[in-house]
């Protein structure tokens, strides 16, 4: 049985006049696929292409890092 563990991706937004920083808590089996769902939630809620998105680490949580509520009850269980 594959074993979901909890990911946190930090990294940069720079598109022409604008640049910010993100940090997204994921639930992911390997670091890849981690990465790919920010990717594709970044890119589907914001439009963001990922040539505009610059990944800066990703971390393995333990449960009691986790500070995103739903992430925390579905990893509970």
């Amino acid at each position: 049985m594959v074993k979901v563990k909890i990911f946190k991706v930090e990294g940069q937004i720079r598109k022409w006049n604008y640049k910010s920083r993100f940090s997204k808590e994921i639930r992911a089996v390997k670091p890849e696929d981690a990465i790919e769902k920010v990717y594709a939630e970044l890119g589907g809620q914001h439009r963001i292409m990922r040539v505009h998105l610059r990944i800066d680490a990703v971390k393995e949580l333990r449960l009691e890092e986790v500070e995103d509520s739903i992430i925390r009850m579905l990893s509970e269980g």
